[in-house]
């Protein structure tokens, strides 16, 4: 578990617009060299559910895992972390945790405070 004391950057997750590809844990797998099933973020099916006649929601949930080390290795290179940059939705966003708190100003929207490792 993190100390908040110690949180320096946030992950800010849209659900809004989270489809559920797994892009961002594939990435995650790929450049840290993870095996299937371990990741840095995971992305949860909340199954679906009728909303309004023939519409359906789909629910997915993202979420880092204590795998996550914020991609220290590609930040150092001026990168953004994997998950961030090969999300096809592009419902990710990381940074200050300031910054990302600010960014987080609608329902639906979560931000992860995660410490630098």
């Amino acid at each position: 578990m993190i100390n908040p004391a110690e949180a320096n950057f946030g992950l800010l997750v849209n659900y809004d617009w989270c489809t559920g590809c797994h892009s961002c844990e594939i990435a995650c797998q790929m450049e840290h060299g993870m095996p299937v099933g371990q990741s840095g973020i995971l992305i949860h099916d909340m199954g679906h559910w009728p909303i309004e006649g023939d519409t359906w929601q789909f629910g997915y949930l993202a979420a880092p895992t204590k795998m996550c080390d914020t991609c220290a290795e590609r930040r150092g290179l001026g990168k953004v972390p994997t998950c961030v940059q090969h999300c096809q939705a592009q419902c990710l966003e990381f940074g200050p945790l300031d910054e990302m708190l600010k960014k987080a100003d609608h329902e639906y929207q979560t931000v992860f405070t995660l410490a630098e490792k």
